[in-house]
């Protein structure tokens, strides 16, 4: 199911900040008629109300704390379109004497934090009539950079389970998109020392709902992705989204 989303609930998490606050203003923007700004401390979302009014819902959403997002599905029972944003990278290189005590910080929020949204949030949108979930994964899916490699790590297994959604979730008419931004100017990206010579985090935001509009799979916003994307396409094409049979050997 693919389709514009005027006139659509959209719950986006981190919805605060960075690239979160882009995705929230850009859907506003293309007129959804209602915007659950899903973030950790509800007072963070005070100055996007004072904005744009009663169509924006702070909810209560911590990726590392099931029950309020169990709790945020309940309330949010009427979103067609989930964008699970939010997502944690500490610098840490594989040697790194703090690796393994990052890698499991990053699998926490960037890896399980995924899989309890979409066990919390598949079954409100298939009630809904399937509508889209979109998971913000990163270049550091498909490319280890030694500088982050535990970072590259836990975004390598949120690709891997964002393909795994995309088929399970096919039944069930929801949409799913793996957005793959590269260097984006953001309060991570600072920490992470990208720079000036960063994306801007509205391409990403018109990414995902060109990528929604359009029924992509992925999703590549910025100069650096597309290079990526661009020598990565044809595995995605033919070994990614192509429809290959399990098989035992």
């Amino acid at each position: 199911m693919t389709f514009d989303i005027k006139n659509k609930n959209v719950l986006i998490t981190g919805a605060n900040r960075g690239i979160g606050k882009a995705i929230l203003e850009e859907a506003i923007s293309r007129r959804a008629a209602k915007v659950y700004a899903a973030v950790r401390d509800l007072d963070s979302a005070s100055s996007l109300v004072e904005e744009y009014g009663d169509r924006i819902i702070p909810i209560h959403v911590d990726l590392d704390d099931a029950a309020s997002i169990k709790s945020a599905a309940e309330k949010a029972s009427d979103v067609d379109v989930v964008v699970n944003n939010a997502g944690v990278m500490k610098i840490a290189e594989a040697m790194s004497d703090d690796a393994i005590e990052a890698l499991q910080f990053e699998m926490n929020v960037n890896v399980y934090g995924l899989m309890r949204m979409a066990h919390a949030f598949a079954p409100t949108l298939k009630s809904n009539g399937g509508g889209a979930f979109v998971q913000l994964n990163s270049v550091a899916s498909v490319k280890t950079f030694s500088d982050f490699a535990t970072y590259c790590a836990s975004k390598a297994a949120s690709y891997a389970i964002t393909q795994g959604l995309r088929d399970s979730l096919r039944d069930q008419g929801t949409h799913v998109l793996s957005v793959h931004p590269g260097p984006i100017q953001t309060d991570m990206g600072d920490a992470a020392g990208f720079g000036d010579s960063a994306g801007s985090p509205v391409d990403v935001a018109k990414a995902i709902f060109d990528g929604i509009v359009n029924g992509n799979f992925h999703a590549w916003p910025d100069e650096v992705a597309q290079q990526v994307g661009n020598a990565y396409q044809s595995f995605a094409e033919n070994i990614v989204e192509a429809d290959m049979q399990e098989s035992v050997a």
